[in-house]
């Protein structure tokens, strides 16, 4: 995928969840590490994103993730940063750090080389939600543009799979 690609694929993901978002009345926020501020940044190209985006961290640092998001000390240091449970606590605490509805996160490796025995390429992505948490694994290839711009539509496109659902059943006139 070039360049170009990857940007479209990044704004027609935000732009679905910024609208359907629009449409619940429901916040986002955002925490990134090895995105660097790109999934703030592409939630806030969609026209109307600040009816639905609350803010974001960028958290590069690993004492970061503990101080402005809140992932327990421990788990940072039993696990390191690239972790599916730092990714879920990262998108648990955007959300309430933020007072969001929803938090999306990211963490991971972009490369050029592996980062405590992670190797390049291993990404996380995590929302968390009034419903729960979810995390996905992204075994990503490529250079870091490309894995920085798979990591940011695939964490949008894990948020708008948790959005798709209507707020509430449709009750049928039977």
């Amino acid at each position: 995928m070039g360049v170009r690609e990857a940007e479209g694929s990044m704004g027609s993901a935000a732009a679905g969840v910024v609208h359907r978002l629009i449409e619940r009345r429901e916040t986002v926020a955002t925490v990134e590490s090895l995105t660097g501020g790109l999934l703030a940044a592409t939630i806030v190209e969609i026209a109307g994103a600040s009816a639905v985006f609350r803010g974001g961290l960028v958290v590069y640092a690993t004492e970061l993730k503990e101080q402005l998001a809140g992932v327990p000390a421990q788990l940072l240091a039993e696990r390191g940063p690239v972790d599916c449970d730092v990714a879920a606590a990262l998108a648990e605490g955007g959300r309430r750090r933020c007072g969001a509805d929803w938090g999306l996160a990211t963490t991971g490796v972009a490369g050029p080389e592996p980062q405590d025995g992670k190797p390049v390429g291993l990404v996380f992505v995590a929302v968390a939600g009034p419903d729960g948490r979810e995390v996905r694994q992204l075994d990503l290839t490529g250079g870091r543009d490309r894995i920085r711009g798979a990591a940011v539509t695939e964490a949008l496109r894990l948020l708008a799979d948790r959005i798709q659902a209507p707020e509430s059943p449709v009750a049928s006139d039977g």
